[in-house]
C-alpha cells in the first residue's frame, strides 16, 4: 500500500468478530485499511505493519489518535468502527477529521443507558418511568417509588449481563448480590432503575446514510410463556409488514435514531410495545450481535459490511432505497439453562439438531464437566442455533422441533469426574466462548 492511497481507519477490528469481514469489505471497494488498536497495549496489538503493507497504530484516546493519523499523512476516507464499545470514538475522531460519522456530542447518550434515558426524555422519545441511582440503598428506594415490577441495569452492561427484574421487596436481597461488579468484576457506582414493561419485544436492525434511515429487518423476542422475564432470548423470529406492531416500530425507530444524532452506519434498537405506546429499550449504533448479519449474507441481497462501509464514506448504498431480496424468514433458537446451576454431563441431540431441515450454525457454549449457570445473559447461553424457513409458521415449527431434539443433561452440584472425562466435548460441539445469537 502506497502513503498516497486512499486509506479507511479501522477501529479495534482485533476485539471484534468483525473485524475481519470489514477489513475484507474495505479491500474489495478499493481502499487501504489503517487498523487503529484503542485498548491498552498487549501482546495482542497488531504489529506496525499488517499484512499486505497493512499500517497499524495504537492510541491512548481520541486526541492522540487524531494526533497520530494527522502526522501520517494519509489520505484518510472514512472511520470505520468494529467494536461496539468505541463506536462513540470513532464518532470522535471522524468529526475532528471532518469525515462522515454520527454526532459525537451524543456519543455518551448512545452508549450510558442512563444518559440514553435523559436524552430520550429531552427528546420526546418514549421511555419507561426510570431513576439513575449511585447506591444499592438507592435502588431499592427507587423500586419503591417507581412501584414493583422494576428492571435493574448496570448503565454500561451488554448482552443482558446484570439485567434483574425486580418482581417485590423480596427480590431485592437475591438480586443485590449481582447488582454488585461487572462482567470483569469491577465494582459499580450507578444503576438504572426503571418500569418494567409487560409487552412484545423487538429487535430493529436500520441502516443510516446521510440521515436517511432504512429498515433493514425487525426481530420477535418470543418467551415460554407469560411470566415477567430479565432476558429477551428464547425464540426469535423475523416479522413482515403485515405484523401489527411492524409500522408503529419502523416509525418510532427512525425518530430515535434522528433524537440521537445518528447518521450513518447500521444500527441495532431493541423496543417495547405496551398498549398504544413504543417504548425505548437500547440503542446501539452497530450491527446486531446475533445471527441476523451472517445470515442476511446467505438469504438475502445485502452485502452488510460492503454496505456499512459505504454509508461511513458518506455514500448512499444501494440498500438504502432498494429492495434487500430476502429470500427465506430468519429466526433463532435459543436452549437456555432455566431449571437451576449444575454441572454438565451431556448436552444430547446435537447431531439430530444439526440435521433438521432449515437449522444452521449450531453454537455450544459449555463443555461436559463445565459448569452451567442459570441463562441470565448473552455469556452463559448453553446452545444456539440459526434457524430459516419459507415463512414465519415454518421458522416456528422448526424452533418447536429444535427444542424437542436437544437436551441439556445437568447434574446439580459440583462437577463429578467420574460421570464425564474431563475436558471433553459432546458430539458436533464447539470449544466454549462461542458467540451465541442475540449476543
Amino acid at each position: 500500500m502506497e502513503s498516497t492511497d486512499p486509506v479507511i481507519l479501522l477501529v479495534d477490528p482485533a476485539d471484534s468478530r468483525n473485524g475481519h469481514a470489514y477489513r475484507t469489505a474495505i479491500h474489495e471497494l478499493g481502499f487501504g485499511v489503517v487498523s487503529l488498536s484503542t485498548g491498552p497495549p498487549s501482546a495482542l496489538t497488531p504489529p506496525p505493519d499488517g499484512p499486505d503493507g497493512e499500517r497499524s497504530l495504537h492510541a491512548d484516546g481520541v486526541d492522540d489518535a487524531v494526533r497520530r493519523i494527522r502526522a501520517a499523512g494519509w489520505d484518510l476516507r472514512a472511520v470505520v468502527p468494529s467494536h461496539g464499545a468505541t463506536v462513540h470514538l470513532a464518532d470522535e475522531i471522524a468529526a475532528r477529521l471532518g469525515l462522515p460519522g454520527n454526532d459525537p456530542a451524543l456519543g455518551w447518550a448512545r452508549r450510558n443507558k442512563g444518559a440514553m434515558r435523559a436524552r430520550a426524555v429531552r427528546t420526546g422519545v418514549s421511555v419507561p418511568e426510570f431513576q439513575l441511582v449511585t447506591s444499592l440503598d438507592a435502588v431499592a428506594r427507587a423500586a419503591r417509588d417507581i412501584g414493583f415490577p422494576v428492571v435493574v441495569k448496570q448503565t454500561m452492561g451488554s448482552g443482558s449481563y446484570g439485567v434483574r427484574v425486580i418482581g417485590d421487596p423480596a427480590d431485592l436481597d437475591e438480586a443485590a448480590r449481582s447488582l454488585t461488579v461487572d462482567r470483569l468484576d469491577r465494582p459499580l457506582t450507578e444503576w438504572l432503575v426503571e418500569r418494567y414493561v409487560r409487552g412484545r419485544e423487538y429487535a430493529v436492525n436500520v441502516f443510516s446514510a446521510g440521515g436517511a434511515h432504512r429498515l433493514v429487518d425487525i426481530w420477535e423476542y418470543r418467551q415460554p410463556d407469560d411470566r415477567d422475564y430479565d432476558f429477551p432470548l428464547w425464540d426469535i423470529v423475523q416479522i413482515d409488514g403485515a405484523h401489527p406492531d411492524h409500522v408503529r416500530v419502523e416509525c418510532f425507530v427512525k425518530q430515535v435514531l434522528d433524537a440521537f444524532g445518528v447518521r450513518q452506519g447500521p444500527s441495532h434498537i431493541e423496543v417495547k410495545c405496551e398498549g398504544d405506546e413504543v417504548f425505548l429499550i437500547e440503542l446501539a449504533p452497530r450491527f446486531s450481535g446475533g445471527p441476523a448479519v451472517p445470515m442476511w449474507t446467505i438469504h438475502s441481497g445485502l452485502r452488510p459490511f460492503h454496505d456499512a462501509v459505504e454509508c461511513y464514506l458518506g455514500r448512499r448504498p444501494r440498500m438504502i432505497d432498494g429492495d434487500h431480496g430476502f429470500r427465506a424468514v430468519l429466526g433463532s433458537v435459543v436452549i437456555r439453562n432455566d431449571d437451576g446451576p449444575g454441572t454438565l454431563v451431556a448436552v444430547h441431540g446435537l447431531d439430530a439438531l444439526r440435521a433438521l431441515p432449515g437449522v444452521a450454525d449450531v453454537l455450544v457454549e459449555f463443555r461436559p464437566g463445565d459448569h452451567v449457570p442459570v441463562t441470565h445473559h448473552n455469556m452463559c447461553i448453553p446452545v444456539s442455533a440459526s434457524v430459516h424457513g419459507p415463512d414465519r409458521a415454518t421458522v416456528l415449527r422448526t424452533m418447536a422441533l429444535a427444542r424437542q431434539t436437544v437436551r441439556l443433561e445437568i447434574a446439580p452440584g459440583p462437577a463429578d469426574r467420574a460421570a464425564v472425562t474431563p475436558g471433553a466435548v459432546a458430539p458436533g460441539a464447539v470449544a466454549p466462548g462461542a458467540v451465541a445469537p442475540g449476543a
